[in-house]
């Protein structure tokens, strides 16, 4: 099978890959597509900011993390398990972490006044960005001090300390995934 995709899973995800949600016995694959479906399911929950320009940038910004990053995801894979300081560092990967903290600082200065998310309130561009701030963490990037608070405040949310202490309790080793294992 392929790397990256998922065995059994194809009667839920055309394209065998995870995550999928399952809306009414159809599938919606692809995190993108998962994040507009849960907005639009839950309006009540205003997973996009409500000024519309804000929602505009908010949609920008998840997709460059959704098609960008590489040099980033490929030196500095996802693994909340390890601590890696100084792993995976490259003028490449140091490029995208500039972008990534340009992207953190702006949004905060522009559109978080009313909380210490990217735009206030919790978003869906916040779930894009939590990853990101996993894996600052796991390979000790020193970020700027705005940057470093906004990490600190995804990584402090309930939801994503149980999801990190969730992922702490994994035993399954995925050599693409820890490659300085």
């Amino acid at each position: 099978i392929d790397e990256g995709k998922v065995r059994g899973i194809e009667p839920y995800s055309p394209p065998r890959q995870v995550p999928v949600l399952i809306v009414d016995g159809e599938p919606v694959w692809d995190s993108l597509a998962i994040c507009e479906a849960a907005a639009e399911l839950f309006p009540d929950k205003r997973l996009w900011p409500a000024d519309p320009r804000a929602r505009q940038i908010a949609r920008s910004i998840c997709a460059e993390m959704h098609a960008g990053f590489r040099n980033l995801r490929n030196a500095m894979p996802m693994n909340i398990r390890a601590s890696l300081p100084r792993k995976g560092m490259s003028p490449a990967v140091r490029q995208d972490i500039d972008r990534i903290v340009e992207i953190w600082e702006s949004c905060r200065a522009r559109y978080g006044k009313g909380g210490e998310l990217l735009f206030g309130q919790f978003s869906i561009a916040d779930a894009f960005y939590t990853p990101v701030a996993a894996r600052f963490l796991t390979y000790a990037v020193t970020l700027p001090p705005a940057a470093q608070r906004y990490a600190d405040a995804l990584l402090a949310l309930p939801a994503v300390r149980d999801w990190m202490a969730q992922a702490r309790r994994e035993t399954e080793f995925v050599r693409a995934d820890e490659p300085y294992a």
